[in-house]
C-alpha cells in the first residue's frame, strides 16, 4: 500500500508530512538501529542519524513509491555506513550486547530455546552488512521483491542470497 504524501509547497507542509510518515513508520528506524548498533547510546545515536538522513533525503522521495521501502533503503544505508565506521574503530570485532541476550531470555521460556536464540543472534551479528540487512528484512517477512527494491537487488538474487544464508545458518546450528 502506498502512503499518500500531500503536495508540498513549503517547508512547513513538508515537515508536517515527513513527521507524520516518520511517526507511522518509526519501527523501521528502531529495527535498523538495533540491527547495526549494539550499545544503547550507539543505538540512540544511530536512530537520530537515520532520522536526520531521512529528512535530508525527503525532498527526493517519490510519493508514487512505497514510503516504507524508501525509508528502509535510506535507513539501511545509514546503518551499514555506521557499522563500517564502527568496525574500523574496533578492528572489525562485532560485540554482542548483553541486552540482546536479555531479550532472548525474556522471549524464550526454556533454556534450550534461550541458547538457540543467543546463538542465532551471534550468527546474524557476524554477517556482513548486506547479509545482515537481508536477514533483517527476511525475518520481518518482507517479500523478495520488496527486499530487492530496498537493497537494489533483483528478486532472483534476493531469493538465492536468502537460500544461501539460511543454509549457512543451518550449518552453524548443526
Amino acid at each position: 500500500m502506498q502512503d499518500a504524501v500531500p503536495t508540498m509547497t513549503d517547508t512547513t507542509q513538508a515537515r508536517l508530512a515527513f513527521t507524520e510518515l516518520l511517526e507511522r513508520h518509526r519501527g523501521i528506524v528502531y529495527k535498523v538501529a538495533n540491527g547495526y548498533a549494539w550499545h544503547a547510546d550507539d543505538r540512540a545515536e544511530l536512530a537520530q542519524e537515520i532520522a536526520t538522513q531521512l529528512w535530508r533525503a525527503f525532498p527526493g522521495y517519490d510519493p508514487a513509491r512505497s514510503f516504507s521501502t524508501w525509508m528502509y533503503r535510506v535507513a539501511l544505508n545509514v546503518g551499514i555506513s555506521h557499522l563500517r565506521r564502527d568496525s574500523q574503530r574496533q578492528n572489525h570485532s562485532v560485540p554482542i550486547d548483553d541486552e540482546l541476550h536479555d531479550l532472548a531470555d525474556a522471549s524464550a521460556a526454556d533454556p534450550a530455546e534461550k541458547h538457540q536464540l543467543g546463538q542465532l543472534q551471534r550468527v546474524i551479528a557476524a554477517l556482513d552488512p548486506l547479509d545482515r540487512a537481508l536477514m533483517l528484512l527476511y525475518l520481518e517477512e518482507r517479500s523478495n521483491r520488496e527486499i530487492g527494491d530496498i537493497l537494489g537487488l533483483s528478486e532472483s538474487n534476493v531469493s538465492t542470497k536468502v537460500s544461501r544464508l539460511k543454509q549457512r545458518i543451518r550449518e552453524q546450528f548443526s
